[in-house]
């Protein structure tokens, strides 16, 4: 626990200084202004939108384990090990969810090399759903669709790595020729492959992609909410475009949970092309962090501390070594 602990203090810190840096720069009188005349009302109905889209994210797990033919998971002890995972959401990519893979094995023994290609599957799904949000809020806007191509070519790339199983199949081969640990490795990653191969294939991307675009557009909604809690208007498409960019930029780059890409990129495209002022553009940009970025945090140590007193020997030992594979 020590090292899974002091990886969440690291990220949280870096939390710190990041916000710390934007209040200095906007001014922490005008942040504490426009705080002060904010409808807190619109915080509510942000925090409302974000655990909706978890709910849509837990229907996209369900969906994957189904896939899987993974059964006898009690619906309350999946729910608890999704939400699990979101005690990593701040590290690069989010990759850290694929920590309740491990949680699954512990508590009702599903190996994790067969459930861990669904964090793959999950990251593909949203950067669909975020696309389609830039392709809608960039009609009629200048330079949205770049963003667009590129993420494009990001699927697709990553759509033709599972599709194709010859690299695959090769690293296989070529792990199960080596002595020691690598050849006994092998077979776990080939479980994996095949597990990829079936809920990333095209056919099982359909629904979750559509779940993703509703959950990702509901939260880019929260943004759209909060700018006006500060009475001022930015058209509601126009809100989930520079959402979804610093949603899409935060997970590309490798930085923990996106700290300062996404921040950065959704105060300047409030104030240079929302028009937002910089007061309120600052402040709307931590509140939406807080309740989708560190909400998430807060849900999932719930979430975990639960399921701890549900099966007692849970991330008792080996959990920092399964974080650091």
């Amino acid at each position: 626990m020590k090292g899974f602990l002091r990886k969440l203090v690291i990220a949280m810190l870096l939390g710190v200084v990041v916000y710390g840096v934007f209040v200095a720069w906007a001014g922490y009188r005008d942040i504490g202004a426009s705080l002060g005349r904010f409808r807190w009302s619109a915080f509510a109905l942000a925090l409302a939108l974000a655990s909706a889209n978890y709910g849509l994210r837990f229907a996209k797990w369900e969906y994957y384990l189904a896939r899987l033919e993974i059964r006898g998971v009690p619906k309350l002890d999946s729910l608890l090990v999704f939400l699990s995972g979101f005690v990593l959401t701040v590290t690069p990519g989010k990759v850290g969810e694929v920590f309740k893979s491990a949680v699954l094995a512990e508590t009702h023994g599903v190996p994790a090399a067969r459930t861990a290609p669904i964090v793959f599957a999950e990251r593909i799904t949203d950067v669909i759903g975020v696309i389609t949000l830039i392709v809608i809020g960039s009609l009629g806007f200048s330079g949205g669709l770049i963003w667009a191509g590129v993420g494009t070519a990001a699927v697709l790339c990553g759509l033709l790595l599972v599709i194709w199983r010859a690299p695959g199949e090769w690293l296989i081969a070529t792990l199960k020729r080596r002595p020691g640990r690598l050849a006994a490795f092998a077979p776990k990653l080939e479980e994996a492959f095949e597990s990829l191969r079936i809920v990333a294939s095209p056919s099982a991307l359909l629904w979750p992609s559509f779940l993703s675009v509703l959950g990702w557009g509901g939260e880019g909604l929260a943004l759209y909410l909060l700018v006006r809690g500060f009475g001022v208007e930015v058209p509601a498409p126009l809100a989930m475009f520079f959402y979804a960019t610093a949603t899409l930029a935060g997970a590309v780059i490798p930085v923990p949970g996106g700290l300062g890409v996404a921040e950065a990129m959704i105060q300047e495209q409030l104030v240079r092309l929302g028009r937002v002022p910089q007061s309120a553009a600052t402040s709307a940009m931590l509140l939406i962090r807080f309740a989708t970025l560190w909400w998430a945090v807060v849900v999932g140590f719930v979430a975990l501390a639960i399921l701890r007193a549900r099966f007692p020997k849970l991330m008792r030992q080996g959990a920092d070594e399964v974080l650091a594979q």
